[in-house]
């Protein structure tokens, strides 16, 4: 059987389109650190081309067949990623800072020579894959009472929080771990948990994220700099009174957010054209990662937007109906994972630029600049690919 070429095409599409703006977004950061015209380019181009080929090998394999004892080759592929980055993110915080340098009070990045990995991005990947496996063997859609689930989800709540001691305290990454904590809710629920369970864990995981955030200085500046630039509209619909205790008036406005919006805004409907946009030359830092859709909506407007978007919803719908159509629970629920982490990885950057919700750091798939992202997102997608042979997508 062949695999479901339209999101293989698609996501190839947008990995072209992150290739071409790795050449024109990041001009001032070559300039100011003096690096090679093509430094940037280069470097996402071998990327580019190494996750197309990557879907590629990963979608022709059977996902059926037995190649380590029991194991499937989809077992293997989904263990090998989730145990072996689970490790990194462990042994990496012991390592010296000649391989794993602290950026922002952080190890998060693992650098051997030129090549820099961030095992956080397969961790995402693997999650989802052992999170289906285990799910799968350990709940069914019969009606148990509450406290059975707590018992049958338990050591699930143990690792979780085991990575998010890894990821949001050590690697300070309050981002991934609201990331995970919405694949975890999500295929709580699809396996089958009730509606009661997945309440309680929402409102568990709204009292998590607080506690990060009121627990690390610097969360809290971002998210008074969130604040301070949509209060006004939240605060207009409350009591006086009320509105007056809430209101902050000694937090800086993020500079950042404000050149987000402005690039948006001078791109217009159809853009300055490709490599004219001048909020990169210096006013947006991250221009060509973080905030890479605020340097392609300036050069190439909302229709180049529009454009990107409807791509992404492709692939996002093509990877749900591979879900829907897949018979075997631990495939549709593994691409369901998959799914939801492209999602909620462009919904939070999309609405951290554009300050609905505070910047989050999370690259946009397939566009922003960088390695780890794209390659874990072309594993995931490959296995996807790999378990569409088996769905009918007639």
């Amino acid at each position: 059987m062949f695999c479901d070429t339209k999101l293989f095409y698609t996501c190839a599409v947008l990995i072209a389109i992150g290739i071409i703006f790795s050449l024109s977004l990041p001009a001032f950061t070559v300039l100011y650190f003096d690096y090679q015209s093509y430094h940037f380019f280069i470097r996402q181009f071998i990327i580019g081309m190494a996750g197309v080929f990557i879907i590629w090998a990963i979608s022709r394999l059977d996902p059926n067949r037995q190649i380590l004892g029991s194991l499937t080759t989809f077992e293997v592929l989904g263990f090998g990623l989730f145990f072996s980055s689970f490790i990194l993110m462990i042994v990496m915080q012991f390592l010296p800072a000649s391989i794993v340098p602290v950026t922002g009070g952080a190890k998060r990045w693992i650098r051997l020579g030129g090549i820099s990995l961030s095992p956080v991005e397969f961790f995402k990947i693997g999650f989802a894959f052992f999170l289906a496996w285990s799910f799968s063997r350990k709940i069914d859609s019969n009606k148990k009472r509450l406290k059975d689930e707590f018992k049958i989800l338990f050591p699930y709540f143990i690792l979780f929080g085991m990575a998010v001691f890894l990821i949001a305290i050590l690697q300070k990454d309050l981002g991934q771990v609201v990331v995970l904590t919405l694949v975890l809710m999500i295929l709580a629920t699809f396996a089958g948990t009730s509606k009661k369970f997945f309440g309680i864990i929402g409102v568990a995981g709204m009292v998590l994220v607080v506690l990060a955030i009121i627990s690390q200085p610097h969360r809290i500046r971002r998210f008074q700099s969130w604040w301070v630039t949509n209060q006004d509209f939240f605060l207009s619909i409350l009591p006086a009174n009320m509105a007056e205790f809430m209101r902050v008036s000694d937090a800086e406005e993020p500079y950042q957010i404000t050149h987000s919006l402005n690039a948006i805004y001078h791109g217009g409907f159809f853009g300055v054209g490709l490599g004219n946009g001048t909020f990169k030359l210096g006013f947006l830092s991250e221009v060509h990662t973080d905030f890479v859709l605020a340097g392609i909506a300036e050069e190439v407007g909302f229709v180049g937007i529009f454009v990107i978007t409807m791509l992404m919803l492709s692939v996002i719908y093509r990877i749900l109906k591979i879900s829907a159509r897949s018979e075997n629970k631990v495939y549709h629920l593994f691409s369901l994972g998959v799914g939801a982490i492209v999602t909620l990885a462009f919904l939070m950057n999309s609405y951290g630029i554009t300050s609905i919700t505070p910047i989050k750091g999370i690259a946009v798939p397939f566009l922003s600049y960088g390695g780890s992202s794209i390659l874990a997102l072309c594993i995931g997608i490959g296995m996807v690919l790999m378990i569409s042979k088996k769905a009918d997508l007639s």
